[in-house]
């Protein structure tokens, strides 16, 4: 026979008390993060096929291509430009050679390309696929593997990516930095290979610039813009343009911007449309982030010194900008790029933690 005392049972005029207590607090916590949740936050799915959203489509000959890119990135942060002399078998061969990576074995992978944040080999940790980063020249500590095309399309894009922050820079009033001093830029060439047909974004982006990618086929691409999620259908042949986080920043806000990278609508595709060829052109990791003044607006603020004295807090006065005060705190690149890289991009904006 069994003497252990039995625990008494729960009070019955309090274990209904208890319940409710909790039932309530956790409906309030549902509350709370549903009310926290974009009201027009919407996933891609593999299944859908929503309808393209219109498209600016710019050639980089029009006599009005500094009009026209500022049109379309202050308005949407995103279009396509047409006549930029890349040619198509130079992305073809590229995206040959994208293929032969990954078909390589995993272990060859990571050997090949040895991780160095950001670059490097990763291996689908965030169960969206594989992925490979890359510097301009497409290093890798491998003797066996020649890579010819990737080097040259990177490096193509990138001349493009820097003519367009040449205008974007004109066209929102502000100094281009990488004019001045072309070491303050750094690119990286981004390999995605989707796996199972999912092409996410829950993690493994890059603060940027602008991005770039050329487009081999007609493929649709989701973009979460500062407006929410759109569907964007690529015209063959031409390059896909989103301006990045580090753009936004720099304009103070005159810019719109893409978050993280474009999403591919994969449908039923063959094995290489499955793989996205990406140029980001970004900043040293060394760098520091802040509102860009016009020089017309910091000339009216070093006389605006002279007049209120040196009491005054100087921080005040540099925020003065066209659009009002300034919009971003100055922050670490670095600090952020990690931010952004490991953390989801979908529920928050990692640039609301900088604004003013």
């Amino acid at each position: 026979m069994d003497n252990t005392t039995a625990a008494p049972p729960p009070t019955p005029s309090a274990q209904p008390n208890s319940q409710l207590a909790s039932s309530a607090a956790a409906a309030d916590a549902l509350s709370r993060l549903l009310h926290r949740l974009p009201p027009t936050l919407s996933l891609p799915t593999r299944r859908s096929n929503p309808a393209a959203t219109s498209f600016p489509l710019i050639s980089l000959s029009d006599p009005n291509l500094q009009d026209l890119l500022f049109s379309a990135s202050s308005q949407l942060g995103y279009f396509q430009l047409t006549n930029h002399n890349i040619p198509s078998q130079l992305a073809t061969s590229a995206e040959l050679e994208s293929v032969s990576l990954f078909d390589l074995p995993k272990d060859k992978k990571e050997s090949h390309f040895p991780k160095n944040w950001p670059l490097g080999f990763e291996g689908g940790e965030y169960g969206n696929g594989e992925s490979f980063w890359l510097d301009t020249e497409c290093s890798t500590v491998s003797t066996e593997l020649v890579l010819a095309s990737l080097p040259q399309l990177t490096r193509a894009l990138e001349k493009v990516g820097l003519e367009v922050i040449e205008m974007l820079s004109k066209g929102a009033g502000f100094e281009n930095p990488l004019a001045e001093d072309p070491t303050r830029k750094c690119s990286l060439l981004w390999l995605h290979g989707a796996l199972d047909g999912n092409d996410g974004l829950s993690g493994g982006s890059y603060p940027y610039i602008v991005g770039l990618q050329y487009q081999i086929r007609c493929q649709k691409y989701s973009l979460l813009s500062d407006s929410g999620w759109v569907t964007v259908l690529p015209q063959v042949d031409s390059i896909m343009v989103t301006v990045g986080d580090i753009a936004q920043v720099w304009s103070n806000g005159r810019l719109k911007k893409v978050r993280g990278r474009p999403v591919a609508s994969l449908g039923d595709c063959e094995k290489s449309s499955c793989i996205s060829m990406s140029l980001f052109v970004t900043l040293p990791s060394e760098s520091t982030v802040s509102p860009l003044l016009p020089k017309v607006i910091a000339d009216g603020v070093n006389a605006k010194e002279d007049e209120i004295g040196e009491d005054e807090e100087q921080d005040d006065i540099h925020s003065i900008c066209k659009t009002g005060r300034r919009l971003f705190s100055s922050f670490s690149f670095e600090d952020y790029a990690w931010r952004v890289y490991h953390e989801p991009l979908l529920f928050k904006d990692p640039l609301d933690k900088y604004r003013i």
